[in-house]
């Protein structure tokens, strides 16, 4: 799947990870986004302004250069990608130190009380 927010890096497929798009940035650093996260993204495109979304896409590739490797998944205690010495990091790890938030209003029915 192409993702157009990370085509100016190189995307390498994972046969061990088919699911999830595999990139390298010039400086040797690696990361993986799953489709969850992605879509997780595009939510974040949809709520905010152009600018708030450039910084998200900005802090992440900042984390990648930090840390080396990451995968960016969408439910950290089911990740769908297997790789060793990668972290883990969620859209929130990302989107609340940017203070950038989607409201959650969706809340249990009254029903059966």
């Amino acid at each position: 799947m192409i993702y157009e927010e990370f085509i100016r890096f190189n995307q390498v497929v994972d046969s061990n990870n088919p699911f999830c798009n595999h990139y390298y940035l010039d400086s040797g650093e690696s990361f993986y986004i799953e489709p969850v996260f992605y879509t997780q993204l595009k939510g974040f495109k949809e709520r905010h302004t152009e600018r708030d979304y450039q910084r998200i896409i900005d802090r992440m590739i900042e984390v990648v250069k930090k840390n080396k490797k990451v995968v960016f998944v969408g439910n950290f205690d089911n990740p769908q990608t297997e790789v060793e010495g990668y972290i883990f990091l969620e859209i929130t790890d990302i989107t609340d130190p940017l203070q950038i938030f989607v409201e959650d209003k969706s809340r249990g029915s009254d029903y059966g009380d």
